[in-house]
């Protein structure tokens, strides 16, 4: 049952490339097609990033391990479409010219914490399978806590993109402090333990 059930939130996560083929297939990218794009994975990035952050506080509220389940799954779709963001603003956006990348990463702070926020989801994804835990023991967990920075990196990138607060990245924003101090009630009641 476990098996079908993760092959179904695994084509659920799909949702993102089957939505965006379908408006590209359809003629609906709108004036800024290319923007669209790079936005629409940009987006989807910090979704599952948020979704990797809930199965914590989900464990907890409802006392059931099932959502463990899918961190990993949720977390390698992170880098996924992270990495199609990343793509898609490189190839589509500079069609690969790497002399106005490098500049915009060293002048254009969102675009710096966006490239580090993708920089250090890399260890992550190396080290997601269940041969790399059994190497790295204890040292996995504090490799794994980088996604609380990634998150924050990965919303100011947001914030910053947008250059004054507009109302979705401010609800970005909200989303991820509500997590975080999920994370940090949680610590701190299991300390007491």
């Amino acid at each position: 049952m476990l098996r079908y059930s993760k092959v179904f939130v695994f084509l659920l996560c799909l949702w993102p490339l089957y939505s965006i083929i379908y408006q590209i297939f359809y003629n609906k990218l709108g004036a800024e097609p290319v923007d669209k794009i790079i936005n629409h994975f940009g987006e989807w990035t910090l979704i599952f990033i948020f979704l990797t952050l809930s199965i914590s506080p989900l464990k907890k509220i409802t006392n059931s391990t099932i959502w463990i389940k899918y961190r990993r799954m949720l977390g390698l779709f992170v880098f996924f479409y992270a990495s199609i963001h990343l793509l898609s603003y490189v190839g589509l956006d500079y069609r690969f010219d790497f002399q106005p990348i490098i500049n915009d990463v060293l002048k254009k702070k969102f675009v710096f914490i966006g490239f580090a926020a993708w920089l250090l989801l890399i260890p992550l994804a190396i080290t997601s399978s269940n041969k790399m835990m059994r190497i790295l023991k204890h040292n996995w967990k504090k490799i794994h806590r980088l996604i609380y920075i990634i998150g924050v990196f990965g919303v100011l990138h947001f914030v910053w993109l947008s250059k004054t607060i507009f109302f979705k990245p401010l609800i970005f924003l909200v989303i991820l402090i509500i997590l975080l101090l999920f994370r940090i009630n949680f610590k701190k009641s299991s300390s007491k333990i």
